[in-house]
């Protein structure tokens, strides 16, 4: 049960530090400002363009980056159900892989709908309740998208689709699979594909009556904006989105397995996938921090030219620091499952490297990035 709870646990862990983050710039901008000033003072950040192209050059063309692949995964499987052949079977991995991409690259920025309205556990629940899912397909429900919905999150999602398509070990073949399993694939592609549709129109037209939060973001600072009182909460709020990653990647999806040598830790364990997965949250951090998603084609103004603009060497330092950290993921020899038990000591230096190069990075945006803002 432990095992099952470590997604929730993490997304907790981030979700204080987020708080605490901001809570505590807003306590020492306070503290320094005029004292007959009760409203909540910016700490001296103050450029709506970085945080209109974050919302509409990063945030959103991400997630309709992820809702497009969710569509083309639904085709994938469909084709799939139809005519389970092994060619059919290799389309509808790689659109999996193809979809996992920009919901990694998009973990640096799990605030505001994808948390609240749960979107984030009713996709990427980790680890898999595989003693549960093998209930559900030895079992007799109608397996459509409807009682799919119905499901614990470890039950659906991205996992449970990955485990259906690529078996225990990334190596399951078109006549591996069970009539029960082709309905369950197909249900619960549908079920994400209504959870991505759902994410993105949050964002953009807002859902069950709630603004959409695009228009709640680049309005920070403006007279009753509560969630961000000032362009520096804000601004605050991407770096708490970066540091949240940082640490869940390093501590939570590297050196957890790491650490205890347990395979059954491992997202993304039965595609093979892990190490991308990772890389692709480092991304996530480059593009909140560069104002730009290179898979989207979007690009506008990034923290980092306030950064330069402040501090020219931190700037230069962080960009650096990120494409370490990428380098050093690069150097753990895949697939990751297989590292994490591996008694070479190689190896485990470059697992411990690459924590050590993702540590260095939260450190300085949680400490000299944030100061800036």
């Amino acid at each position: 049960m432990k095992k099952l709870l470590l997604r929730s646990c993490i997304m907790k862990t981030r979700n204080l530090l987020t708080f605490l983050i901001i809570l505590l710039t807003f306590t020492f901008a306070s503290a320094c400002g005029d004292d007959t000033n009760d409203a909540v003072q910016s700490t001296g950040f103050a450029d709506s363009q970085i945080i209109l192209d974050y919302a509409d050059e990063v945030v959103v063309p991400t997630y309709e980056l992820l809702d497009t692949r969710a569509g083309e995964m639904q085709v994938a499987v469909d084709a799939l159900a139809a005519a389970p052949t092994d060619a059919n079977l290799t389309a509808a991995k790689k659109a999996w892989v193809d979809m996992r991409l920009p919901w990694e690259q998009s973990e640096g920025m799990l605030f505001g709908p994808v948390d609240t309205n749960g979107y984030d556990p009713a996709m990427d629940s980790w680890p898999l309740n595989k003693t549960d899912l093998d209930g559900v397909l030895a079992g007799e429900a109608t397996l459509d998208q409807p009682y799919v919905k119905s499901l614990g999150e470890n039950l659906k999602g991205f996992h449970t689709i990955e485990y259906l398509l690529f078996g225990e070990a990334n190596d399951k073949v078109a006549e591996d699979l069970t009539p029960r399993e082709l309905e369950y694939l197909k249900a619960t592609t549908a079920e994400m594909v209504r959870i991505t549709g759902l994410l993105a129109k949050s964002w953009t037209v807002g859902v069950d009556g709630n603004q959409a939060y695009r228009d709640v973001f680049v309005t920070a600072g403006e007279p009753g904006n509560d969630k961000f009182p000032s362009q520096s909460a804000a601004a605050q709020q991407i770096v708490a989105g970066i540091v949240g990653i940082l640490q869940e990647v390093g501590e939570g999806k590297i050196g957890g397995p790491f650490e205890a040598r347990d395979t059954t830790l491992v997202e993304s364990q039965f595609s093979f996938n892990s190490l991308q997965d990772f890389t692709d949250n480092l991304k996530s951090v480059q593009n909140s921090y560069m104002g730009r998603v290179p898979e989207a084609g979007t690009s506008g103004k990034g923290l980092n030219q306030y950064v330069a603009a402040q501090d020219a060497e931190l700037n230069a330092r962080v960009e650096a620091e990120i494409e370490a950290a990428i380098a050093a993921l690069g150097e753990i020899p895949p697939p990751f499952r297989d590292a994490v038990l591996s008694d070479d000591a190689q190896v485990r230096a470059k697992i411990q490297a690459a924590i050590d190069a993702i540590a260095t990075l939260e450190a300085t945006f949680q400490t000299d990035v944030l100061e800036l803002l």
